[in-house]
């Protein structure tokens, strides 16, 4: 398969933001939480005052710099805001990210599926309003807030971790699941669990340990029926859970499967080839001079993976590269949720797909 775009239209695109150029300061380089809201092609900064409250008609930018332990760039999409909206707002998260250096994790999330990563950032929850007004996001937190994410284990044949709600809800009796509390990294194991389930829960566990704690974490292996203080004060008191069946396990295998596609514009044109293999795929397929696109739509992610020494046309047409991707697959745009990761800040998520990423 193969599809090839004219680069130059995104520099026509870029052209009415030339002049807002310098609208982000050098305070977005400080740690913290910073959102703006997209108003005729310009990035309008939003008080703390009104927390989680978005409204449909809008678009905005989302900024989670937590120092060290990397910086999240997030594209909030209302499901009513107008085409002109959404491209001025991938144009100014590009403007950002070329602010930065290049080093935020961009993501994509449109109303009613954002991940659960982003809902994270609003412990008390968001809510959707009509109309265009202005709304406003949480307070920065500290550094010393601590990490707290849930992920699921699932599958036979292509066993993946998939973030899922913080809640007893998540869980069952069939699958193995990871809390990740920061300084404490649980990896709990379902009664019912298949023997590569609980040996990829261990494998998750280290790589969150190893990658995105520097080793400093601990683990800590739990069954079910035996788990760990830190857990219960954080789920509360487990409830009864729900079965598993082994169709279960093959819906997932189907779902887990990734594809990985070159991207270039050697010729003049960007041009996207299928590479060969299968998931988990070679580390060294990832060629630094390009940027690559792994497939895991059927289970409704796109990774973009931007190489250190790809030129800035392909950099700058990520997130274009994605959208035509997904149309060209055919997968669901508003359902489809993108991740943008320079060479460097790769995620567990995207990690996975690879062979012995250390």
């Amino acid at each position: 398969m193969e599809w090839r775009q004219d680069p130059s239209r995104l520099q026509d695109c870029m052209l009415p933001f030339q002049a807002a150029a310098g609208q982000f300061g050098p305070e977005v380089r400080a740690p913290g939480l910073r959102v703006w809201r997209v108003e005729k092609m310009k990035s309008v900064p939003l008080p703390p005052s009104e927390v989680g409250v978005f409204f449909n008609g809008d678009s905005y930018l989302v900024l989670e710099n937590r120092g060290e332990l990397g910086t999240d760039l997030h594209m909030w999409i209302g499901e009513k805001s107008s085409r002109d909206e959404q491209v001025a707002c991938a144009m100014l998260a590009t403007q950002l990210d070329n602010f930065l250096g290049g080093d935020p994790v961009q993501h994509r999330q449109v109303q009613g599926y954002e991940s659960p990563e982003f809902m994270t950032l609003f412990p008390r929850g968001v809510s959707y309003k009509d109309g265009g007004v202005e709304s406003g996001f949480r307070r920065p937190q500290g550094s010393g807030t601590a990490v707290q994410r849930c992920y699921q284990i699932k599958g036979k044949r292509n066993i993946r971790a998939k973030e899922v709600e913080l809640s007893w809800k998540s869980f069952n009796k069939g699958d193995c699941f990871i809390l990740d509390l920061g300084e404490v990294i649980v990896s709990w194991t379902g009664s019912q669990a298949n023997v590569f389930e609980k040996q990829k829960v261990r494998e998750i566990a280290s790589l969150i340990r190893d990658a995105e704690r520097h080793g400093k974490a601990r683990i800590v292996d739990s069954n079910e029926g035996e788990e760990p203080a830190e857990m219960l004060e954080v789920l509360g008191p487990k409830p009864e859970l729900a079965e598993s069946t082994p169709e279960e396990d093959s819906k997932a295998d189907a779902s887990n499967s990734a594809s990985l596609y070159k991207v270039s514009d050697a010729t003049g044109s960007m041009s996207l080839s299928k590479v060969d293999g299968k998931s988990p795929f070679s580390k060294e397929l990832l060629l630094r001079d390009d940027c690559f696109i792994l497939d895991n739509g059927a289970n409704g992610k796109i990774f973009v993976w931007k190489g250190v020494g790809a030129n800035a046309k392909e950099k700058q047409a990520a997130l274009q590269m994605a959208d035509k991707f997904i149309e060209k697959m055919n997968y669901p745009k508003m359902k489809t949720q993108v991740e943008i990761l320079p060479q460097g800040k790769e995620t567990v998520m995207f990690k996975q797909f690879f062979k012995s990423w250390n």
